[in-house]
């Protein structure tokens, strides 16, 4: 297993400076990445629009947030964070801005589809982080970096004053000039990274581009995306179905249902930090154990549909009912988004040790194909719901992932400790 050495800090920027500034980034990008989630309503009302053209404007952003991941990965690890973050925010401002002059549904899509950039800023942070810290940092590093994922519960908590008191059109606009601010400020307040200096100063020798893709092949990475696709796609889509769930399984009006699921939301972002530093400590792949293993036990309980039970007792019939409350409900999805956060910083703490060189395009892999599943999850949640006509459906897709992802996970580690054993001393 090949490991990074320590980086040391460039001239004018320390690591703790470049992490900082990174996160608050994200945090702003992740903000406007979810603006859907709140204008979205509005729009829907004023066109008219249909519950499947809704969710094709709603999940526009975070398609395209997920694709670009990967070009932005590699053009970081080429061209280096400072520029490549900085070029990305505007962008997506760009995008943002036109949001509020669209007119008709193709415009709008459109506007989604530029301002759906702004995920990809996830895959360009990491790529850039990890490179001011040594091996056994880099995951308390990542990990307060994907804090920023925060950001949506920013969205949710302001938006709706900025929509009620001035319309949607000025959420819009107002998130795109934090957007255009924050990049301005992080372009004077960063630097770039150490492999980029040494780049520059002719110290180092840019890699070929095609030497970029060559750790794509290797099925380890995509096990890696298959894991990253349960802790994040898996925590984005129940971020988006737990509300719905709520209601409709436990009559919860629409302000309960948005709390818990902000209650939800909030904590499994800010935990990531802690899942790094534990990663750091107990090993990423302890975490993932961890993660993997109580996610399994969390949905196959969520799984159980609520029933009746009859059983021939000795005096005659005994009736049983089974059902999961909401209370006990609520605290089983919180301790597997638990599990999720620490699952997600262990995920990419992974990535920097065994890919030193090519953070950004395995990054930029795992991390379009985790934001896919925030993605596809939720319309897989529905399919379920229509052709099993239950609600725990969702939770039994995400079972039989995890447990994908625990079995596969469990036999490749076998593997490569037999192979280790193997060895010629």
């Amino acid at each position: 297993m090949t490991t990074s050495q320590p980086a040391a800090p460039t001239r004018d920027i320390t690591p703790s400076r470049a992490l900082t500034m990174s996160t608050v980034a994200f945090t702003v990008c992740f903000a406007v990445w979810t603006i859907f989630s709140i204008i979205g309503v509005r729009i829907k009302d004023e066109l008219g629009l249909s519950e499947t053209a809704f969710g094709l404007l709603v999940g526009t952003p975070i398609l395209t947030g997920s694709l670009v991941r990967l070009a932005l990965g590699i053009w970081t690890d080429r061209y280096g964070g400072r520029l490549v973050y900085t070029l990305t925010m505007l962008a997506a401002a760009v995008a943002t801005l036109l949001l509020s002059f669209a007119h008709t549904y193709p415009q709008m899509l459109a506007a989604a589809l530029g301002l759906g950039v702004a995920g990809g800023s996830f895959a360009v942070g990491v790529a850039y982080v990890a490179r001011f810290y040594p091996a056994e940092k880099q995951g308390t590093a990542l990990g307060i970096f994907g804090v920023g994922n925060v950001g949506a519960a920013v969205t949710k908590f302001i938006a709706p004053f900025v929509l009620v008191a001035w319309g949607w059109e000025a959420v819009a606009q107002i998130w795109a000039l934090v957007l255009v601010v924050m990049a301005v400020v992080f372009w004077f307040t960063t630097g770039d990274d150490p492999v980029i200096r040494a780049q520059r100063a002719g110290r180092a020798a840019r890699p070929k581009l095609a030497s970029e893709f060559a750790p794509l092949k290797s099925l380890q990475v995509w096990r890696f995306a298959l894991y990253y696709f349960f802790v994040f796609g898996g925590f984005v889509a129940l971020a988006l179905w737990l509300p719905r769930y709520l209601i409709g399984v436990y009559g919860f009006d629409i302000a309960t249902a948005g709390l818990i699921g902000a209650a939800y939301s909030v904590p499994a972002s800010i935990f990531r930090a802690y899942g790094g530093v534990l990663s750091d400590k107990a090993g990423a792949r302890s975490v993932m154990y961890w993660t993997f293993a109580v996610s399994a036990a969390c949905t196959a309980l969520l799984s159980i549909p609520a029933a009746d039970y009859v059983v021939q007792g000795i005096d005659g019939p005994k009736a049983f009912h089974f059902e999961i409350g909401p209370w006990a409900f609520t605290a089983i999805v919180f301790v597997l988004g638990f599990f999720m956060s620490l699952g997600k910083a262990a995920v990419y703490k992974h990535i920097p040790v065994y890919y030193p060189q090519n953070v950004g395009a395995v990054g930029g892999l795992v991390g379009m194909i985790g934001g896919l599943g925030g993605f596809f999850l939720p319309l897989l949640f529905g399919v379920l719901n229509d052709l099993t006509g239950l609600w725990t459906s969702c939770f039994m897709a995400l079972f039989v992932i995890v447990a994908a992802s625990l079995a596969w996970m469990h036999f490749a580690v076998r593997r490569m400790e037999r192979d280790e054993r193997l060895q010629p001393a």
